[in-house]
């Protein structure tokens, strides 16, 4: 018995060692039985997605053995209380029939709230990279937490909440990417290191179709990168002292998506130019020739 009560008290109080620092009252020693129709949802919840097939099964486990690790819960009232941690837990509850669940119950005011649910949530292994990111960043814009601070909150490296908060430089469509799992973190780091958003997606497109592999994304971009800086070292003379016009931009943008590769577009002041299709192998070189041929047909 003292063995189980070791692991039901393993919660959010092993995460958050300095509770002064939180402004928050200890958790109650004992576990206490909530009525469901008391608890309320967390407003500050940083999981915005909730798995329906996984609350399922979770739901279906606690039919069997009930709740392993109890929700962590502030008091509102006499009658109302709060979530800090375990929304999916108390949602799985409900889909079970549970009309109570076990929960420690804290006093914390909402600064705290926001603070413990998001350094809750980060330590969860099904949380989408996405989702962690935003965490980290709130932690940063709500909490005034510095990366120092969240690096001791959390127990990561400053170097890992670094490239995680990366990720929400990228473009949409990649860390939708990255949420539904079409890409890994791997993939996401990789293309973090090429400054254009085009070019960004181009590649993430590749990835998509030809299925490549993280190695294989990291040599794409170390080429790109290599290739931005000796292009402007071949033409200093030709190169424009005006800045580009946005139609050009645009057409950069396009032929890049069109060729699905990084067009390289230079244009001098005098109207002089050149536009140049990369290819990195026969394969790809065949696949330009083949959109060309199509082009002409048309």
């Amino acid at each position: 018995m003292s063995t189980k009560k070791n692991v039901l008290g393993r919660g959010l109080g092993a995460l958050i060692e300095n509770a002064d620092e939180l402004k928050s009252k200890p958790a109650a020693s004992s576990i206490n039985e909530i009525e469901v129709s008391k608890i309320e949802a967390n407003p500050w919840q940083p999981r915005t997605r909730f798995d329906e097939e996984r609350l399922t099964e979770l739901a279906s486990s606690i039919r069997e053995i009930g709740i392993i690790q109890p929700l962590t819960l502030r008091k509102l009232d006499d009658s109302r209380y709060q979530i800090i941690a375990g929304e999916r837990r108390f949602r799985a509850a409900k889909l079970a029939g549970l009309e109570r669940v076990p929960a420690y119950v804290r006093v914390a005011d909402d600064d705290t709230m926001l603070e413990m649910a998001l350094v809750e949530n980060i330590q969860r292994e099904d949380l989408d990279p996405i989702e962690v990111a935003i965490s980290y960043q709130r932690l940063i814009d709500e909490c005034q937490l510095t990366q120092e601070s969240m690096s001791e909150r959390v127990g990561k490296k400053r170097s890992t909440i670094s490239n995680y908060l990366r990720l929400l430089k990228l473009p949409a469509e990649i860390q939708l990417g990255l949420r539904e799992k079409q890409i890994s973190m791997g993939h996401a780091r990789a293309l973090i290191n090429v400054e254009d958003p085009a070019t960004q997606l181009m590649i993430y497109e590749q990835v998509l179709e030809y299925d490549f592999s993280v190695r294989k994304v990291e040599e794409v971009v170390r080429e790109l990168t290599q290739e931005s800086e000796v292009l402007p070292k071949e033409e200093p003379v030709k190169e424009s002292k005006q800045p580009i016009p946005e139609e050009y931009k645009k057409l950069k943008q396009q032929l890049s998506q069109f060729f699905k590769t990084n067009i390289q577009f230079s244009r001098a002041d005098d109207g002089k130019g050149k536009i140049v299709i990369p290819f990195r192998s026969d394969e790809e070189l065949e696949k330009i020739i083949s959109i060309l041929d199509k082009a002409n047909t048309l």
